[in-house]
């Protein structure tokens, strides 16, 4: 049988490898949605984000048609199926919690082929992490990454009631607790407070990234970080 060679971008560009496979990776203050790194209103619908301020901005419409409850499902149907069947270009990497109300594609009202989703518990971070959140921006040019803690999350409220109370949490649970140790210690354990620190920490520690730093330093990639209400829809930023 005769040997092919097999280009490796070549596939990734295909799809067969895809960041988001892992589900189960400052100051802390809140500030509504930054206005100044994005154009206003966005890009056309069928236009992919190019550009850090126009992939955040897009992200930014998708999230109060989600609030307002006016979402428009895009790139949901066999056209777009079928479109990126192919070839993928996600305009943004969202990093975000495994909490089931937390799903980055309805938070955001986005749709097939719009984004590279990476989740794990409390958006705990480790080096597999950062390379499933490393593949979009090196080797596509994803021009976003946004850092997405959310309220009430239980990762962290177990990992802080396991710190409080000197009590290891069972298997695996342990490493997220210790993960999240020193953002426990800087909130006083206050649980909002510890998330919105770990999400800022899990920020800082990808804008050192080797991969990253450089894309960042030329303008071709931002790093930010953001925080969801479960109980408005809203996503506000805070780094």
């Amino acid at each position: 049988m005769q040997n092919h060679m097999v280009d490796r971008r070549g596939l990734l560009r295909a799809g067969l490898v895809v960041g988001g496979l892992l589900a189960g990776t400052a100051s802390a203050g809140t500030a509504v949605f930054a206005q100044t790194d994005q154009p206003s209103g966005g890009t056309a619908p069928d236009q992919r984000p190019s550009t850090p301020g126009q992939a955040w901005a897009t992200l930014r419409e998708g999230n109060r048609r989600w609030v307002d409850g006016t979402v428009t499902h895009p790139h949901q149907d066999a056209a777009r199926r079928a479109a990126v069947a192919q070839k993928q270009d996600p305009f943004a990497v969202v990093f975000s919690c495994i909490d089931s109300r937390v799903a980055p594609e309805l938070v955001f009202d986005a749709g097939l082929g719009d984004l590279f989703v990476v989740r794990t518990a409390g958006q705990t971070i480790d080096p597999l992490v950062t390379g499933a959140a490393e593949y979009g921006p090196a080797e596509l040019g994803t021009p976003l990454v946004v850092v997405l803690g959310h309220q009430r999350c239980g990762a962290v409220t177990a990992a802080a009631e396991s710190l409080h109370d000197h009590k290891k949490l069972p298997g695996e649970l342990s490493t997220i607790a210790s993960s999240l140790r020193s953002a426990y210690k800087r909130s006083d354990g206050d649980v909002d407070k510890m998330i919105r620190i770990n999400t800022v920490d899990v920020v800082n520690q990808l804008k050192k990234d080797k991969l990253f730093a450089p894309r960042i330093a030329k303008g071709k990639l931002k790093v930010i970080g953001a925080y969801y209400s479960i109980d408005t829809g809203e996503v506000t930023r805070l780094a």
